[in-house]
Parts: structure tokens; sequence; C-alpha cells
């Protein structure tokens, strides 16, 4: 066995694949890719000389080896958070942690950010992109942007957008009429599932006087953006959250083939705590984030 300590990198993929007994939560939650994630694993199995996972076709497990090194290792990347917070000052006045879903981070928020480097090199911003809504405080997020119906009691709270539905697919579908969704292959969009009387394509065709469409049928993904993607590849047509699907359709990757939207009562809200909206950082990134909103809003409707 090589007596030198394992990469930390290693480590920490293992730690979380662990506690999540996932490759693909493990990833989200450090943002890569499970193969990156993986990668690290094997490469901890390999310096150690042990298997760690036993791996089978849709779950794994830890060995006995897996669950001794699990223990420690845990405690030891708490051990190691508590000993540098203590060495920190206070949560230094530059440091801004935003917190986010993971498809908003993905197809809104990232590729826009560097202008707000731009704008503003003294604060360093960081993404927590999170299913889960982030807790606010030390150890937490400073700022949050959260898609729903805007229900944060004792939160300060705003709207920036208010979400539409539509049906997008890639260029070469070319489909002329609700009619032709008859032979494609229609994509939902689980994310909207978890909010009361979600829309559904059943909607649309219902609107679009269309009949006789199995609307349940299709591949179904809890990530609006991972339908989008899809769609991109030709996969389908999905009923996509228009502001995220809003960067593909601009470049082509996507098209919108029918006029008609779906209007939902859900948006995306700035979210901080109350008193918290008038410090310099959260009020910066405040400020860019309403101007970025306000130009995007105006490209929403020509789109």
């Amino acid at each position: 066995m090589n007596d030198r300590l394992p990469p930390l990198n290693a480590l920490r993929a293992f730690e979380c694949v662990a506690r999540h007994l996932s490759f693909k939560k493990a990833a989200e939650e450090l943002f890569v890719t499970p193969a990156a994630v993986s990668h690290q694993v094997k490469t901890l199995e390999q310096h150690l000389g042990v298997t760690l996972f036993n791996r089978f076709n849709r779950a794994i497990e830890l060995t006995d080896q897996g669950r001794m090194l699990f223990l420690g290792v845990h405690d030891g990347l708490e051990q190691l958070k508590v000993a540098v917070d203590r060495v920190k000052p206070l949560q230094q006045d530059n440091t801004l942690v935003i917190g986010t879903g993971p498809s908003f981070a993905a197809k809104w928020l990232s590729p826009r950010l560097y202008r707000f480097f731009s704008h503003h090199p003294e604060i360093d911003a960081r993404i927590s992109a999170n299913l889960a809504f982030s807790e606010f405080g030390p150890g937490g997020v400073d700022v949050a942007i959260r898609f729903g119906q805007g229900n944060h009691p004792g939160l300060f709270a705003e709207r920036l957008a208010t979400e539409r539905l539509a049906p997008v697919c890639a260029p070469q579908l070319q489909l002329n009429s609700p009619e032709d969704l008859r032979s494609q292959v229609l994509i939902h969009d689980e994310s909207l599932t978890i909010f009361p009387d979600p829309s559904h394509w059943r909607d649309w065709l219902q609107l679009a006087g269309v009949e006789g469409i199995h609307a349940e049928k299709g591949p179904r993904f809890n990530h609006a953006d991972h339908g989008i993607d899809a769609a991109i590849e030709g996969a389908g047509v999905v009923l996509a959250r228009k502001l995220l699907a809003a960067n593909d359709l601009r470049s082509g990757r996507l098209i919108k083939p029918f006029e008609l939207e779906l209007e939902t009562n859900l948006g995306f809200y700035f979210v901080c705590p109350i008193g918290n909206e008038e410090k310099p950082k959260v009020k910066a990134f405040r400020d860019w984030l309403w101007a970025e909103f306000d130009q995007f809003n105006d490209l929403l409707q020509e789109l």
C-alpha cells in the first residue's frame, strides 16, 4: 500500500459519492461531470490498492474498506473545514456566495457572470448551484435566485422575470403546424412538477386545439436544461421554460416553431435576508442583475 496521502480532490470526490451513494449526485454537488468523479475515485482506489465500491448496473454500495475510509474522511473534511473557518477572519466583504438552481446557473447565470466580474473585480463571486434551497448566513449563501411562486416569508424577495412555456426543437425538425407534433417525440421537463398545478404538454395541446396526441408519453428530465439539451440534439420537441431556452433560441441551436406559449404563475426571484439588500456587495450584484434582466426581458419578447 502506498504510504503517501492520497490527493485531496480524490478524497473529496470519494466522500461525496459515499455520502450520496451516487456518482451523478456527487457530480452535481461538486459541479463536475460524473466521469470526472469516477476518475477521481478510481485514482484513489489505485492509490490505496483496494476496492471502495461494489458497482452494480443501477446502484453502488460501499465495501468494508470503503465504509472504514468514509468514516475517517468524512470526519477529517469536517474538521478541516472547522479549522479553516477558525483561522479565517470573519467573512470577507468582497466574497459573495450566490445560491441558485443548476439549470439557471448553466443556461443563464454562468454565461453572463463575466460581465459582473468585469464591472466589479473587487468582488469574489461564487456560485452554489443546488436543487435544494441554500441556507443564508455563515457557511451558507449571501443571496439566492430562486424559481417558484415567490413564497419567501421573512426574506427580502423581488421578482426578476416571469416564466413562460413554449415548444422548442432543433431546426432540422421543420414543424409547420401543431398537428405535426403527432409524429414527434414529446420531451417533458419534470422540474415543474414540484409546484402545485404545473403546466404540461397536455395544457399546451389543449390550448392549441390539437386532439388525439398522447401528451404523457416521451422522455422526462428532472433538470430543465437536460431536456433543452436533448432537444438541441434532435431527440424531440421539449415544452421548455423559455427563459432557460433563450440563449439557444437566439443562437439558432433551437427554434420556436409556434407562437403559442403557456403563461405560468412561476418566476425567478432575487432573495436575501431583509436588510442585506443594501449591503455594498449585495447591492452591486442586485443592480447588475436588474440591468441584465431589463435587457433580457426585452429579448424574451422578441423570441
